[in-house]
């Protein structure tokens, strides 16, 4: 965070004032000081509205109609045990319904600079820092999150100065703000949090505040985290700024954010009573792609494209994480996966390459660390470890040595490496700038002459190392060879910085509604350099901006400058800047279109690389090239035009092409599901394949048959046909469209899939294809092996192999009969049996007599002759053949004797069906 001083107000007459509150609704200030001084303020748009009462009239005026309470409360104060005199400075209460569970929201301030952080009023071990200050005032900010401790520094008087630290909730110092003035002796924070008033004597200064957000930015995505009041998770939006989409996450414990790329990482802390933490990498709709845990508490987070770094005060673990696309590379090349890194280094140790860092707390366990960790930059090359005595010590990458050791006069904030890693920015805790080169005097680095003040942010270009964009209290500078350009005023958090284009985002706006985001809060801003190209591209001349640019040399404004040469027809020119900033179509573009013949068709063409489609296709048609116009809307897509520019022609339409933009027009329709307008255009365009998938996407099956109809034998579409027939159970029309094709096989396996055997059979017969008995065997043997009896012989009924399943329901009720079924389920099973035995004598003279009529014969003998051979069959393999209604018989008989025994007492009756059995 970066806090700096940027009003300052004057109580007339010299008061001193003794005390401020800020309302958080209307902005309200009201300051009491001596002598009974009230005054009112209100900040607006840079005017002050005062206003004074009589303070000890007033107060009496005011509490007239108030009820007054009084509430004991017994606070442990360990702070004050065993001291004398020491006086209380404040007792602050945050309401709590914002910050984590177990956040300390109670602040108990002393006079000696002591302040006792606690969780509720009965914490029985509270958090206790020294602010090493004698302390007059503290208050909590609008969220909870930023403690704020007036006072002035020890020493003598002449030493004493004015100041504001800030801490966060548990306990950790964040920054000192140094006030001029003699005593201050109060503060009051702004409703968002943002500004904080400050009592100094007869004065009231105002600093604006710079919060340190959770946030980060991916791949056109804006991270932000946020507390919500009815939830104890943190609320992560992850919002695209180029489609306005967002995805919320909820995730508990909420550390660090960062990014790089299209990723970025999510820091938590994990419930239980050990310490551990969980990093998460994510994409840029929140969804997780990686993750791993470690005990190292990440209180710094950095990160590249392949690897994470998380420190905390004396430790560094690396963590080298796999993304989907990382993973798909390797299987489709048939590398073996890389083994996933995960290595602690300690801050206080030189690692060596190979060297296993296992046992790193061996050494430095019980030490303690004098010199913590307070900042942390990574790149692909290195990355850099800042310490609170100005030590940055830099590891290679990937092998995690330690290489070199750099010294700066200065407490680091914040670090960041350009794209080469070759150049290193610092801002400390005072926001003050410095830049070190690396590369300097052999890899030892040197610290360069540059120097900045008030700096909260600082950013690298993407694609030059010596561009950096920078934020100082409200302006924002942008810096080439460490030269400033004219600053832009501005208070957003710096996105990204690219094509001397930088972005940024404000998230104060966002956070006062965090929920509902505008895309009016995302800024993009230009570099001068390239706001002074455009300028001279556009009022002086090529040959003047091309000095310019050579003197600020970048690929932005090589481009700026090819496309001007274009839009003038200055090749040569136009050539030169495509080369500068490699750009190897443009190229391509420039000779191609300088080899032609025709001026008006070289104009269309640079029409056409602008995008000025309409204004390029009324050049081709002025001067009688509508062949060229077609090309253009067809490379564009815009098939509807093309049928109009078709149509349009005088000499004649090429019906070929007419086919090909009907078809272009049905896919079209057929992408975005409209297949009712598909079919139309497709039947136009003659394109059976794409309508056979029409009909078939709507169901409309007879429109289907229909189209097989009409389609000739052989046409391989009629296969696709079959399949999609077979696939709904409409067997016979997808029979019919595979014999069509003469695919019998095909036909023959659809019809069993569908268990369609009597087809199956026929076609067989058709065509002389032995195979189908092989697999009706087959799969009747898998149904008796499975137990299923009744499926096979209906499979074998289906098949037309009557005996076969006569002999099956033969052995079914021999087997049932064993049992002692009712005498009436036997018939039943009998009767079935001795049916299909009919049919299959019925199905042989049937047989017989068509293949008599073709042989010639008379039809009483051909059908004898087959009773005969069927009957010397079933001799040789199943006897019950021979008779086979005699066991429905037998038990029809028993039934009827039953029956006169028992229902009508005829015991003369009863003996005449076993007779007739007999």
């Amino acid at each position: 965070m970066f806090i700096y001083l940027s009003k300052k107000i004057a109580i007339p007459n010299n008061t001193r004032i003794q005390c401020l509150a800020w309302n958080r609704e209307h902005g309200y200030i009201a300051c009491g000081g001596d002598n009974g001084l009230l005054k009112v303020l209100k900040l607006e748009t840079g005017a002050v509205i005062v206003g004074s009462v009589d303070g000890n009239r007033i107060w009496g005026k005011e509490l007239k109609n108030l009820h007054l309470h009084l509430v004991e409360s017994k606070i442990p104060l360990p702070l004050l045990h065993g001291s004398v005199g020491t006086k209380l400075i404040g007792v602050h209460w945050y309401s709590g319904c914002l910050p984590e569970t177990g956040c300390p929201v109670l602040a108990i301030g002393y006079e000696n600079g002591k302040v006792q952080l606690m969780c509720n009023e009965s914490d029985d071990s509270p958090l206790v820092l020294d602010t090493d200050m004698l302390a007059t005032c503290l208050q909590w900010n609008h969220d909870g999150s930023l403690l704020a401790v007036t006072g002035k520094s020890y020493g003598t008087e002449s030493e004493k100065r004015n100041m504001v630290k800030f801490f966060n909730p548990y306990g950790q110092y964040l920054h000192t703000l140094k006030v001029p003035g003699k005593e201050i002796t109060a503060c009051a924070w702004e409703g968002m949090g943002l500004r904080i008033a400050l009592a100094v004597d007869s004065f009231i200064f105002f600093a604006n505040i710079r919060p340190d957000y959770k946030w980060c930015f991916l791949a056109n995505t804006v991270a932000y985290a946020f507390n919500k009041a009815d939830r104890i998770e943190s609320t992560v939006i992850f919002w695209n700024t180029n489609t306005n989409e967002k995805y919320v996450k909820y995730i508990k414990n909420l550390q660090k954010m960062c990014a790089m790329g299209e990723f970025c990482t999510i820091a938590t802390r994990e419930d239980g009573n050990t310490p551990k933490f969980a990093l998460i990498v994510c994409n840029s709709i929140g969804t997780p792609v990686d993750s791993t845990t470690t005990e190292v508490e990440p209180l710094h987070l950095s990160m590249t494209e392949s690897h994470v770094f998380a420190a905390s005060r004396d430790q560094i673990f690396v963590w080298r994480f796999q993304t989907p696309r990382g993973r798909t590379v390797l299987e489709l090349s048939g590398q073996r996966s890389k083994p996933v890194l995960e290595r602690v280094i300690h801050i206080n140790e030189a690692p060596t390459e190979g060297e296993n860092s296992n046992d790193v707390d061996k050494i430095y366990e019980f030490q303690v660390n004098t010199d913590p960790i307070c900042c942390l930059a990574a790149s692909e090359k290195m990355f850099i470890v800042g310490r609170e005595s100005g030590t940055f010590q830099r590891y290679s990458m990937p092998q995690l040595m330690l290489v070199q050791k750099y010294a700066i006069s200065c407490r680091p904030n914040k670090v960041a490496l350009n794209c080469t890693s070759s150049r290193m920015s610092v801002i400390d805790i005072t926001g003050c700038l410095l830049l070190y080169d690396l590369e300097a005097k052999s890899s030892e680095g040197e610290q360069l002459t540059f120097e900045r003040r008030d700096v909260w942010d600082v950013k690298w270009a993407k694609d030059n190392s010596e561009l950096f964009v920078l934020m100082e209290k409200t302006r924002m500078y942008v810096f080439r060879n460490l030269d400033p350009e004219e600053p832009v005023m501005s208070s957003g958090y710096i996105c990204s910085f690219s094509n001397l284009e930088i972005r940024t985002v404000l998230l104060d706006e966002i956070m006062q509604d965090p929920e509902n985001p505008r895309q009016e809060f995302v800024c993009n801003m230009e570099a001068k350099s390239l706001r002074d190209s455009r300028d001279l591209l556009a009022k002086v001349g090529i040959e003047e901006a091309t000095q310019f640019i050579e003197d600020n040399s970048h690929p932005r404004l090589w481009q700026l400058l090819a496309e001007a040469a274009l839009q003038k027809m200055d090749f040569q020119t136009a050539e030169t800047a495509f080369v500068r900033c490699r750009d190897y179509q443009g190229i391509q573009f420039v000779k191609h279109i300088a080899n032609l013949p025709n001026e008006d068709i070289r104009k269309a063409e640079v029409k056409a690389y602008f995008k000025q489609f309409d204004d390029a296709e009324k050049i081709y048609l002025e001067i009688d090239r509508r062949d060229l116009a077609v090309s253009l809307r067809k490379m564009l897509g815009d098939w509807f035009r093309v049928v109009q520019l078709l149509k349009s022609g005088n000499s004649g339409t090429d019906d070929r092409q007419l086919e090909e933009a009907w078809n272009a027009i049905g896919d079209y329709y057929a992408d975005r599901h409209k297949w009712d307008n598909a079919i139309t255009y497709y039947k136009q365009g003659h394109n059976h394949a794409r309508l056979a998938e029409a009909y078939f996407a709507i169901e409309d099956y007879n429109g289907l048959e229909n189209l097989m109809k009409s389609l000739p034998e052989g046409q391989p579409l009629l296969s696709d046909i079959g399949s999609m027939f077979g696939s709904i159970g409409m067997c016979n029309q997808a029979v019919e469209a595979y014999k069509k094709c003469n695919k019998v096989k095909a036909a023959i396996d659809i019809c069993v899939s569908l268990n369609e055997w009597n087809t199956a059979i026929e076609l067989a017969k058709e065509f002389n294809v032995r195979e189908i008995d092989t697999l009706l065997a087959q799969y009747a043997r898998r149904l008796l092996d499975e137990g299923k009896i009744l499926s096979a012989v209906e499979l074998y009924r289906k098949a037309n192999r009557f005996r076969d399943a006569a002999q099956l329901m033969f052995k079914v009720a021999a087997e049932e009969s064993k049992r002692n079924h009712a005498p009436s389920v036997m018939k039943k099973i009998y009767v079935l049996a001795a049916t299909l035995v009919e049919e299959h004598r019925m199905l042989s003279r049937k047989t017989s007599r068509t293949t008599g009529s073709t042989k010639g014969g008379n039809e009483a003998s051909l059908a004898l002759n087959a009773l005969m051979s069927d009957d010397t069959k079933g001799t040789a393999s199943f006897r019950p053949l021979d008779q086979p209604w005699r066991g429905a018989e037998a038990f029809h008989f028993y039934l009827l004797a039953q029956r006169q025994l028992y229902e009508v007492f005829d015991v003369t009756h009863v003996m005449r069906p076993p007779q007739t059995l007999g």
